[in-house]
């Protein structure tokens, strides 16, 4: 019985076989490898046997040129299932436009959940996603790899650390660390203000200790600057007679001291320069991928940039919560060009200036102010300029030290 379940999936077909002994017709068949079931002998002159599909088309040359005849009865199977359902082609539609909406529905992005950051990074990394196109209703296979929008969003939010980003399904998962701002180390227990290079002092502004130097003073690394020993007047009885005496306490010293102070880089500029940019042209290709197979839909064919640069992003199928075994393809064609540029001697100087500065300002922190550059060497030499440059800067050279 169960053979005959397996054969029903290519269709089985009840024949009824008329004639003088139909017995001898069946004979035939088999001896022409045609399987039959369940053979009944109806009459002396009729039979009734079940057979595949696929043998009819040999069954009806053998009956040709004899005295039988054949009567199809009963068919069963997937393909006879399949021919029924075929006619009734609302039902077919109904069934596609189910599958595809269910499809629909499966690959919108219907949360995005942020955790680990205070709610003013949050609002403002909501708000940038938005600008991505990364938001609730957004297609799941049109977003970017969770490592571009990682990079995106490091780049473009200062305030962020890290930040782990990752799809599951129709969901989107932030998971960030903010960047702590930087602040003085502070020693447990009193302590001194202390430089830490060497510089003229400009300002001082102090909210607990003894400034032991003033304005326009030099100092070295390891200076005194606050001191954490505070000393007290006090007064002995009522008497105003009586004579002041001093008493003495250890606070943590606070406070900023700004000073002027100095640094010497070195930087080497090429005359030549050779480059590559992007012109701002680009083609879509979109496919869908089975295995290593793809199906394009989209962008059939080459591309007329002779200079190229390609960006691929796969994404996953989802039907409801399952994965399917394929994957939406977006392929982006960004033609470029290579470009070379001769620098003059001054535009040489200009960029090597400014390179140094931005290096130079990552250096010493964002709070640091550069207040003078000067040029103290030149030379040109193998077809590049090295410059020798002098800078004065303010910052703040306090830092705490422990008092012995």
């Amino acid at each position: 019985m169960s053979h005959i379940s397996s054969k029903s999936l290519t269709g089985l077909v009840t024949i009824m076989i008329r004639g003088e002994a139909p017995e001898q017709f069946l004979e035939t068949c088999v001896r022409n490898d045609i399987e039959i079931w369940n053979v009944q002998k109806v009459s002396p002159s009729e039979c009734r046997a079940v057979v595949k599909l696929t043998s009819i088309s040999t069954i009806r040359k053998l009956v040709r040129n004899t005295n039988y005849k054949i009567r199809f009865l009963h068919k069963k199977g997937l393909p006879f299932f399949i021919g029924k359902l075929c006619k009734r082609k609302e039902i077919i539609v109904s069934v596609l436009v189910a599958f595809m909406m269910i499809i629909f529905l499966s690959n919108i992005l219907w949360k995005i959940e942020i955790k680990g950051l205070p709610q003013e990074v949050e609002k403002k990394m909501i708000k940038q996603l938005n600008t991505y196109g990364i938001h609730k209703g957004s297609w799941t296979f049109t977003l970017s790899s969770s490592k571009k929008i990682q990079q995106q969003l490091m780049d473009d939010i200062p305030e962020l650390l890290w930040v782990g980003v990752e799809k599951k399904g129709t969901s989107l998962h932030f998971n960030g660390v903010e960047k702590e701002i930087a602040k003085k180390k502070k020693v447990n227990g009193p302590s001194h203000l202390v430089a830490t290079k060497k510089g003229v002092i400009q300002k001082m502004y102090v909210s607990k200790g003894v400034p032991l130097k003033k304005v326009n003073q030099y100092v070295k690394p390891g200076d005194i600057l606050v001191s954490g020993e505070v000393t007290k007047e006090i007064q002995k009885g009522q008497d105003v007679k009586d004579k002041k005496t001093q008493k003495e306490k250890q606070v943590s010293a606070e406070g900023e001291v700004i000073a002027k102070t100095w640094y010497e880089t070195k930087v080497n500029i090429p005359f030549k320069m050779q480059y590559e940019v992007l012109t701002g042209h680009y083609e879509n290709k979109y496919a869908i991928q089975i295995g290593d197979f793809k199906i394009p839909f989209w962008g059939i064919g080459k591309s007329d940039y002779h200079q190229m640069q390609i960006e691929t992003e796969k994404n996953d199928i989802y039907f409801l919560k399952w994965k399917l075994p394929l994957q939406f393809v977006d392929t982006k064609i960004l033609e470029k060009e290579f470009t070379q540029k001769k620098r003059s001697k001054n535009e040489a100087i200009q960029y090597g200036k400014k390179q140094a500065r931005q290096e130079l300002q990552l250096q010493i922190g964002a709070k640091a102010n550069i207040t003078q550059e000067k040029i103290l060497h030149e030379r040109i030499e193998n077809g590049k300029v090295t410059l020798t440059l002098y800078y004065t800067v303010e910052e703040d050279i306090a830092t705490s030290k422990a008092i012995q």
